[in-house]
């Protein structure tokens, strides 16, 4: 997945920027983003706050390497089934 050139921080604050009286499609073009990235972001930051978003993203990997672990874990209780359930 490619990676944002703006980081959290950095989009929570163009979102204000927007909230605070700043015409979408000026605040947009200032910082070269199509209006479609910003409502992207917006629904996904609205109304957040700069701790708010790096939490949100700590939480995210966190849910990564968790879903990563309990795969691997299936993925080993198939095999010990599959090994158990042959005559030998």
């Amino acid at each position: 997945m490619r990676r944002s050139r703006f980081t959290t921080d950095q989009i929570v604050a163009i979102l204000k920027e927007v909230e605070i009286g700043g015409q979408t499609g000026e605040v947009c073009r200032r910082h070269g983003i199509s209006e479609q990235t910003f409502y992207r972001w917006k629904s996904k930051y609205g109304g957040m706050q700069k701790g708010d978003a790096a939490r949100m993203k700590q939480l995210e990997e966190e849910n990564r390497r968790l879903k990563k672990l309990v795969a691997d874990q299936a993925l080993d209780v198939q095999i010990l089934k599959e090994l158990l359930g042959k005559d030998f």
